[in-house]
């Protein structure tokens, strides 16, 4: 039903899309036809991307993914800049009515203005999503973050956590980005790796070459998983067997304690805030069971939103992803109404939350305001 009333809610905002930039710049004729056959076509492809481009070999869903996320992204902004330029339609509104009848084949002040509209809004949007693919495409940065933890002992001081999110192996991302990702990290030397969900968006049997590269990570205490949405919605089960053939431990509402320069910290997991929808909920409280309580716990948990639970069992560090840093501004306003967060160092009481912008992307291959980012997080003692 979500889907359906979903489907229909963009059929209609194309609609105002074939109004605006088709049926008001055009005249009856070759002109228009051509118009609403490229946005009929555009709008397909980008559904056959949403509906099919998880479920089908990359090698071939690429070929529709490409175009079909690409006019996601530029419809989004279309939207956008269309709406707000009609609040100067409006205030010209009397302008246009005062027009004398046309007498020659000039343009009409409306159709002066709608073209105006239209060119403005066309240029515009070309222009930030080319901006953002470039972004996207581009190597994630390295973020640093300090975190000070009471608690923590001071022989554990300057522990590096490389923080990955939200890489998203599918149509569009693979192998290549896994391997560059790999050798960021590894050239930072950390100390541990996490993994905070949204690995992939497709089975095993498609992705397994794209994530083989992940088999490479170094690190002084390996690296660590836990499942994200998408992981869910790509059969969570293969996956995680799937990461501990890559040498990756899965924390599945689970801890261990890591031990380093002989000082120690509790490392616990849980799986996606949405995963209960699937039998297998997230719980801060079993992932934590049988902790000591006298050790500093860090919990990775892939959305932001697990934090009030982490309050709750005296966690004093999560570290999330899930956000994307909102991928295409300003849609970081509707992320900070659901997640509260968008990203970076967030403190709750004596709970600290850790969000990273993620190191690939969703749908788009764009990014705009939210390059992508690898994070290595330094625990420090608090003084």
């Amino acid at each position: 039903m979500f889907l359906v009333v979903l489907s229909s809610l963009v059929a209609l905002l194309h609609l105002y899309l074939w109004r605006r930039l088709v049926l008001d710049t055009t005249r009856p004729g070759p002109a228009r036809r051509v118009g609403t056959v490229a946005l009929v076509l555009a709008v397909a492809v980008m559904f056959a991307a949403l509906a099919l481009g998880t479920r089908t070999d990359p090698a071939v869903a690429r070929w529709f993914a490409w175009p079909g996320y690409l006019w996601l992204a530029v419809f989004f902004y279309l939207l956008l800049i269309l709406l707000v330029l009609e609040v100067p339609r409006l205030a010209l509104r009397s302008w246009v009515r005062a027009e004398p009848e046309p007498t020659g084949p000039g343009l009409s002040r409306r159709t002066l203005l709608a073209r105006g509209s239209a060119a403005v809004a066309g240029v515009a949007a070309a222009g930030l999503v080319g901006y953002g693919t470039a972004v996207a495409m581009g190597p994630p940065t390295v973020t640093r973050a300090p975190i000070a933890l009471r608690r923590l002992d001071p022989r554990v001081a300057g522990f590096r956590i490389a923080l990955l999110s939200d890489i998203h192996l599918g149509p569009i991302i693979g192998r290549d980005l896994t391997r560059r990702i790999v050798e960021i990290v590894n050239a930072e030397r950390p100390d541990a790796v996490a993994i905070v969900g949204d690995l992939v968006d497709g089975s095993v049997a498609d992705l397994a070459d794209a994530a083989a590269p992940l088999a490479d990570l170094r690190s002084t205490h390996g690296t660590f998983f836990v499942t994200g949405n998408h992981e869910y919605y790509s059969g969570y089960a293969q996956w995680v067997e799937h990461v501990r053939t890559l040498g990756i431990t899965p924390l599945r509402n689970a801890h261990t304690v890591v031990t380093h320069h002989g000082g120690r910290f509790v490392l616990a997991g849980v799986n996606d805030a949405t995963a209960y929808q699937w039998q297998d909920p997230a719980d801060v409280g079993a992932a934590l069971r049988g902790r000591d309580p006298e050790l500093p716990a860090v919990l990775l948990a892939h959305q932001p939103v697990d934090v009030e639970d982490a309050v709750r069992h005296g966690v004093d560090l999560q570290l999330s992803g899930h956000t994307h840093g909102g991928q295409l501004a300003p849609f970081d306003l509707a992320v900070r109404l659901q997640q509260g967060v968008v990203g970076g160092h967030y403190s709750y009481g004596d709970t600290q939350l850790y969000v990273t912008r993620g190191a690939g992307f969703w749908g788009p291959p764009v990014r705009v305001g939210a390059p992508p980012e690898i994070t290595v997080v330094e625990l420090r003692p608090l003084r």
